[in-house]
């Protein structure tokens, strides 16, 4: 069972961490949301957010991989709520 956090969106959060967890692969925003259905702008606000709190890594501008973090709490082994904003 995932325990999600009050600043996550669902279901768009888990859509985006679920792509990137099953390809294994580093996608751009426009990937992402080509496969999951959503609009590229809300695709990148959410992606911003979920680096923002260690779910995903920014690989280099524009491409994205799931964090160990992420696929914790795909897992349900994280409490997406015990988490905080990182900073640079």
């Amino acid at each position: 069972m995932r325990d999600p956090a009050s600043w996550m969106q669902l279901p768009i959060d888990d859509r985006i961490l679920e792509i990137l967890d099953s390809s294994e692969l580093i996608l751009s925003p426009a990937v992402i949301a080509l496969n999951i259905e959503k609009s590229r702008s809300e695709v990148n606000r959410r992606l911003s957010i979920l680096v923002e709190y260690g779910l995903l890594t920014r690989v280099k501008r524009g491409y994205y991989e799931i964090a160990p973090d992420g696929e914790a709490y795909l897992r349900g082994d994280l409490d997406a709520s015990t988490l905080s904003e990182q900073t640079d």
